[in-house]
């Protein structure tokens, strides 16, 4: 007989991380600030996490902002929409931020687990580099779009967003970065592990953007820039 293909990680749904933390209350200030109308959650996973706080927020504004939420796992996206379905302005896309093309390469993966000493090292090097083809495995075998990012932009008739979390994929905040650069604000998760190590310190040398908030030690950690000029 043949061999029945084990489930992916991808299709449970796990609890919230960022929840009534630091970062939590920091996400909802950026929903509710001035002139916020186009936000972009990348990883909203069932929705009870980073996207309440986003909710939170955009209900404070007078203005109402758009909440563009981006959640590649199917089942996590149809809780996504079942949690959100009675608020117009969240919109729920089942979608990778980036093609398959745009995620890191398991060299890059691996010469960065080598050569930094980031959190990412708590798990052993081929676990890691499993969570990469899971990934790549799960765009294969669902047929979720991509490029959701531009998808998105393209039918808002959007230039950039207004405020941007980057909490997706392990293997894409680099990439995602690049699509969203310029958004007023830019929130990232993880910024002690590969996802957006190396985000956090080009944000961090960017005399554009300034740094408003910072842990180093809440899960990997999180940071939040806003734009200056």
């Amino acid at each position: 007989m043949p061999e029945v293909p084990k489930p992916s990680g991808l299709d449970q749904i796990i609890p919230p991380e960022i929840r009534r933390d630091r970062f939590s209350r920091a996400i909802e200030e950026v929903g509710a600030a001035e002139g916020v109308r186009h936000i972009l959650e990348i990883g909203a996973s069932g929705g009870d996490g980073s996207t309440e706080a986003w909710v939170r927020g955009a209900l404070r504004n007078p203005r109402r902002p758009e909440l563009h939420c981006i959640e590649v796992s199917v089942p996590r996206f149809h809780a996504l929409v079942e949690r959100w379905r009675g608020h117009p302005f969240v919109h729920c896309y089942n979608t990778s931020s980036v093609p398959a093309e745009a995620f890191a390469s398991e060299d890059e993966v691996a010469r960065f687990y080598r050569e930094v000493r980031s959190k990412l090292r708590n798990v052993r090097l081929e676990k890691v580099l499993g969570w990469l083809r899971q990934d790549l495995a799960y765009l294969a075998e669902h047929g979720v779009g991509a490029d959701g990012i531009r998808r998105i932009k393209a039918e808002h008739g959007l230039a950039a967003f207004d405020a941007v979390l980057i909490d997706g994929s392990e293997f894409t905040g680099k990439p995602e970065l690049e699509e969203v650069y310029g958004a007023r604000f830019l929130l990232l998760d993880d910024i002690r592990s590969f996802k957006n190590w190396e985000n956090f310190h080009r944000l961090r040398e960017d005399p554009g953007y300034r740094l408003v908030k910072k842990s180093r030690w809440l899960r990997n950690g999180f940071a939040v820039f806003e734009r200056t000029t």
